[in-house]
């Protein structure tokens, strides 16, 4: 049985307690034990926004979106390890494909519209707007990086899409995410985190 851990601000940890016992939907056995119990919540959103978000918004629209096409490629050499958990959750191998390999296709996706940005860290949007009549005065719509955090919380029958296809978009838009996975499939999840 394995006692799952937690990745919060840049390291592994556990919880405080034995937590929740985690079965195998097929025989009924514990494959895992988890708990949140803790950990600190507020120092998660406060690691993101001080650490990951400026490291982010530092990167490239090209850069993250070259970082997403590398994690796809890792993960996708890592399925059949995701495949062999995932038999756990109860889905069969087609089930899974949706999951494990629809989610890191999320991944492939995005890092290919990286193509409609410049190499820059930011992006305009529209046209530039004439505010004078002699076009003195003009303005121009930036789209910049959010400095804060995206908060997910995950359904317990896509524990790698689920997570995956949220976490695309925030990273090629430079904001950091702090994932919550559904508890009763978070072994699978946490197998992906481990790879990330």
């Amino acid at each position: 049985m394995i006692h799952l851990q937690n990745y919060a601000h840049g390291e592994w940890i556990s919880g405080a307690d034995k937590g929740q016992d985690l079965f195998n939907a097929i025989t009924g056995e514990v494959v895992a034990n988890t708990s949140s119990k803790g950990l600190d919540f507020a120092k998660m959103c406060e690691y993101a926004r001080q650490v990951g978000g400026p490291k982010l918004r530092k990167m490239t629209f090209q850069e993250r979106g070259l970082m997403l096409k590398a994690l796809a490629m890792h993960l996708l050499s890592k399925k059949e390890i995701f495949y062999k958990i995932s038999w756990a959750t109860g889905a069969t191998r087609s089930d899974s494909w949706v999951d494990i390999e629809g989610g890191i296709g999320n991944l492939f996706t995005y890092a290919s519209l990286r193509r409609q940005f410049p190499n820059e860290t930011y992006c305009y949007d529209g046209d530039v707007a004439r505010l004078s009549k002699n076009n003195t005065f003009i303005g121009h719509h930036i789209c910049v990086p959010k400095e804060g955090v995206a908060i997910h919380i995950n359904a317990f029958n896509f524990p790698v899409w689920g997570m995956l296809e949220k976490i695309a978009v925030n990273l090629l838009a430079g904001m950091p995410c702090v994932v919550k996975p559904a508890t009763v499939t978070s072994y699978l999840t946490e197998a992906v985190v481990a790879e990330i």
